[in-house]
């Protein structure tokens, strides 16, 4: 069942298809996106695109785009498909600096064909973006270039760190915003925009996709440990094996600073900061404390949080169909939490 089905209760309706329909189109068109003349290249550069994938953002480039009076319009297809061409080519680069073996079920690009061949099929998807972005104009070009800016900004704060004195969580908070929310927001602002909507709206919009963005983001460091991995692909506590800051831990080590750390807490920080998680049960030992406490609860609790902080932005869409598609897409990014 496609994504825009279970955005409207499964149901079967004039918008339901007419959406179904233009996926389908922006597939195809993506298709050829990753499409190089080259039979060794040609390899790379699609690997991502045919391995599948939600396609959460171009689906809600479509969505938004029955806000304006042109939702059919090529432009609005072509930034579909300039969405999720800037969201694959992020992957690409991902999967080299978490060294990661698997996406979506299949071998990352740089297990199969080596770092430095996976870093350049990510720079060409990103051109064959900016190529399809340009024919939509200057603003198009800006919003581009100001969205991989803050793609690039995040996944740089996450691997410096935070600053001496800074928060962490309203660190970590930030690179989520900025690494995924930011590409969301801007899925939803070029649905508004290119089918003719009003500016005021899509400014709108852009703040809901952020904010979801970063409620998807939460939601998958609960994923991370509780999650079945016969049904994801990933061993829980993945990132937690490679060191990356999610919001569990982090607000065991906030306790821990104001003095309100409980004893369970302090053991889970323990196995953290002097064992070796990689060597023998240390890691499914950590995976299992941290299930059984509070902070995943609250981790689960802040997620929601975001999206009902996502909702609100949504007051002023008056087609009843397409705003209960976008709170239907909201509560999508948490849902996987049950």
């Amino acid at each position: 069942m496609s994504l825009i089905s279970k955005l409207f209760d499964q149901k079967s309706t004039p918008l339901v298809t007419e959406l179904t329909s233009r996926m389908e189109e922006v597939e195809c068109l993506l298709r050829e996106a990753v499409q190089v003349d080259d039979l060794v290249v040609d390899e790379a550069t699609s690997h991502l695109a045919k391995a599948g994938g939600k396609r959460l953002r171009p689906a809600l480039c479509l969505l938004t785009a029955q806000l304006g009076p042109r939702p059919a319009d090529k432009d609005v297809l072509d930034s579909a498909v300039v969405v999720e061409l800037t969201h694959l080519a992020t992957l690409y680069h991902d999967d080299v600096m978490d060294e990661a073996p698997l996406r979506r079920g299949v071998p990352t690009a740089q297990y199969v064909y080596g770092n430095s061949s996976a870093i350049l099929a990510g720079d060409v998807l990103f051109a064959r973006a900016s190529g399809i972005v340009a024919k939509l104009g200057p603003e198009a070009v800006l919003l581009h270039a100001e969205t991989f800016e803050r793609l690039c900004m995040g996944q740089l704060h996450e691997t410096i760190g935070p600053r001496d004195g800074e928060d962490p969580i309203e660190h970590h908070i930030q690179v989520l915003a900025d690494k995924t929310g930011s590409l969301i927001a801007a899925s939803g602002r070029y649905g508004v925009l290119y089918s003719g909507g009003d500016p005021k709206l899509a400014d709108d919009i852009a703040q809901f996709g952020e904010k979801v963005g970063v409620a998807f983001q939460i939601a998958d460091d609960v994923i991370d440990l509780v999650s079945d991995p016969e049904v994801t692909g990933k061993t829980p506590g993945t990132d937690l094996l490679e060191g990356v800051p999610t919001m569990p831990t982090l607000l065991l080590r906030q306790r821990a600073q104001h003095g309100t750390l409980d004893e369970a807490g302090k053991r889970i920080l323990t196995y953290l900061d002097e064992r070796d998680l990689s060597e023998g049960d240390n890691l499914a030992t950590v995976v299992s404390m941290l299930r059984e406490h509070s902070v995943v609860e609250e981790t689960r609790q802040l997620a929601h949080q975001w999206v009902d902080d996502a909702l609100k932005h949504l007051d002023f869409v008056s087609q009843r169909k397409v705003k209960k598609g976008l709170e239907m897409f909201a509560q999508a990014m948490v849902d996987r939490l049950a």
